[in-house]
């Protein structure tokens, strides 16, 4: 069974999206092993100097650097990345455990982003849209991609 981690920066407070959450990783229990990691997000509040956001982005690099997992093929979630359709997802999801990785680790980075490092350190870039979405409502919009990536691939009637 695949084993998908997610790194998440920052954690979810509204009630709405804890729920979608829950009921998406409720789904996904019958196709993976799925865990999701959150991380502080360092403090983004007023106005801040592009050094501080750097500083910011570097601190929290860190500690998703240190939450993933040996092995796993790594997808950071960006502006700038690689667009799939849901078919292409799935694709891409079904490949990696074809090839025999077992793990896959999606990072979600928060108000700010992701730094360069983690970026540069990813197997693949992944972009969900060329607009802009909250960071919390990328977690949900995430899993439910995981989710039909999965029911299209086992050929389901969700995706249709």
């Amino acid at each position: 069974m695949l084993n998908i981690r997610i790194i998440c920066v920052g954690k979810l407070k509204e009630k709405f999206y804890a729920d979608a959450a829950a009921e998406y990783i409720k789904r996904l229990g019958g196709y993976c092993r799925l865990d999701i990691e959150e991380i502080s997000e360092e403090n983004n509040t007023g106005s801040r100097s592009e050094s501080d956001i750097s500083a910011a982005l570097s601190k929290e690099a860190e500690r998703i650097k240190s939450r993933i997992p040996k092995g796993a093929f790594v997808v950071s979630l960006c502006v700038e990345g690689k667009k799939y359709d849901s078919e292409g997802f799935s694709d891409l999801i079904s490949g990696i455990a074809i090839k025999g990785q077992s793990k896959i680790c999606f990072i979600i980075g928060g108000s700010d982003g992701l730094s360069q490092d983690i970026k540069k350190a990813s197997d693949l870039r992944l972009s969900m849209s060329d607009m802009t979405f909250p960071h919390h409502l990328a977690r949900i919009m995430l899993l439910e991609q995981i989710y039909r990536s999965f029911k299209i691939a086992e050929g389901g009637k969700y995706h249709k």
